[in-house]
C-alpha cells in the first residue's frame, strides 16, 4: 500500500474533526467532496486508480478497488481509522455494459466486503443516481418511495450497487446513506456530457469564430444540482443519524429544460454560436425520459441540506474551469 504525502500519516492520532476516505477523488464529483470535506474541517485521503494533479493538503493512494480486492481497503481503512468513507468512484459516461458492471457494481461489493472487515466501521456515504428510478409523468417530481424501474445500464448498474448498499446497512455489515444525486453541473464538468460537450465546442472555435454547437434534439427537462450543493449535501450525511440506512435525493428541486441550459452556457460564454440540433454525433440523454423532477425534503428534514446555488452560478463555474483547462 503506498500513501503519498505527509498530513496525518498512518496509525497516528488524528488531530483534526476526523479523516475521511473519498474513492473516485480524482473525478469529478469526487474533487468537490474533497474540497468542502476538507472547508470543514476534515483530512481528505483520496484513493483512485490512476495519480492526478491534486490539492497539495490531500493524500493520494493509488488502488483499483475492484482489482486489487477488498483485502486492500481493508489494510488502508484499518490503518487509517477514517470517520468515513464516501464513495464517489464508478462509470457514468462509458456506453461499456462491462465497465458499468466494473465501476457501479463489483467496486460496490469490493467496498462493502472491506468495510465488514473494518473493526473501526467508518460511515459509508455512497452516492447513487436519480437515474435509478423509473421514468415518471412530466409534472410528478421524483421522491425517495417512487417505483425504480431505470431503462439505461447505467441506470440497472447503480441500482445494484445502491441495494447492495442498503441491504449491507439493513443486516449490520455497513453504518451507510444513500444520496441519489440529480444531474451535477459545475466546475469540471466532463466534456462527455451534454453542457460539457457544448462548452468544448465554444472553445474550439475560438473567441473571434462564430462556434457551430451541434447537439442531440433538446427536448427534455432536468434537475440539474450544482456540485458545491452536492459536495455539501456529502458533509451533512456524514453527521446525519436520521439518515443511515435510508435513501436521500439530490437535486435542486427545480426541472430545468435542457434548452435553457444550453441557451444560459452561451450566453455566459459571451461567444457567437449557431446552434445545430439533431445530428449524429452529438451527446444523447442518459435515458429516454422527457422531463425530470426531484423532490428534495427529505435532504431537508434529514441532513438539513438545502440547494443553495443557481442555474447561472453553475454554468458559470463550467465555463471559468473550461477556459482555464483550455488555457485561455
Amino acid at each position: 500500500m503506498t500513501v503519498l504525502g505527509t498530513q496525518g500519516l498512518p496509525g497516528r492520532p488524528d488531530t483534526r474533526s476526523g479523516r475521511v476516505v473519498v474513492l473516485g477523488a480524482t473525478g469529478f464529483v469526487g474533487r468537490h467532496v474533497g474540497a468542502a470535506l476538507e472547508a470543514a474541517g476534515h483530512e481528505v485521503l483520496a484513493v483512485a486508480r490512476h495519480p492526478a494533479k491534486l490539492p497539495v493538503s490531500w493524500r493520494f493512494c493509488p488502488m483499483d478497488v475492484v482489482e486489487d480486492g477488498p483485502e486492500a481497503l481493508a489494510r488502508l481503512l484499518a490503518a487509517e481509522r477514517p470517520l468515513a468513507v464516501v464513495n464517489a468512484a464508478g462509470a457514468v459516461w462509458s456506453t461499456s455494459a462491462s465497465d458499468m458492471r466494473h465501476g457501479n457494481q463489483l467496486l460496490v461489493e469490493r467496498l462493502l466486503a472491506a468495510l465488514s472487515a473494518s473493526a473501526s466501521r467508518p460511515r459509508l456515504v455512497h452516492l447513487g443516481s436519480v437515474h435509478e428510478y423509473a421514468p415518471q409523468p412530466p409534472g410528478v417530481a421524483l421522491a425517495e418511495n417512487s417505483p425504480t424501474g431505470p431503462r439505461t445500464e447505467y441506470g440497472r448498474s447503480k441500482l445494484y450497487g445502491t441495494r447492495a448498499v442498503l441491504r449491507a446497512a439493513e443486516e449490520g455489515r455497513a453504518e451507510a446513506v444513500v444520496l441519489r444525486l440529480s444531474n451535477v453541473i459545475g466546475a469540471g464538468t466532463p466534456p462527455a456530457s451534454l453542457l460539457g460537450r457544448v462548452a468544448r465546442q465554444l472553445l474550439a472555435a475560438g473567441p473571434d469564430t462564430p462556434a457551430v454547437v451541434r447537439v442531440a434534439p433538446l427536448r427534455s427537462s432536468r434537475d440539474f444540482v450544482d456540485a458545491r450543493d452536492v459536495s455539501q449535501a456529502v458533509v451533512a450525511a456524514m453527521g446525519s443519524r436520521r439518515a443511515v440506512g435510508r435513501v436521500v435525493n439530490i437535486g435542486s428541486g427545480r426541472s430545468q429544460h435542457v434548452r435553457a441550459m444550453v441557451d444560459l452556457l452561451i450566453a455566459t460564454s459571451g461567444r457567437r454560436a449557431r446552434l445545430v440540433e439533431g445530428t449524429q454525433d452529438a451527446v444523447r440523454p442518459a435515458d429516454g425520459q422527457d422531463w425530470m423532477g426531484v423532490d428534495v425534503s427529505a435532504a431537508r428534514d434529514l441532513l438539513g441540506w438545502s440547494p443553495r446555488r443557481t442555474p447561472a452560478d453553475m454554468v458559470r463555474d463550467l465555463w471559468a474551469a473550461a477556459r482555464e483547462d483550455c488555457g485561455e
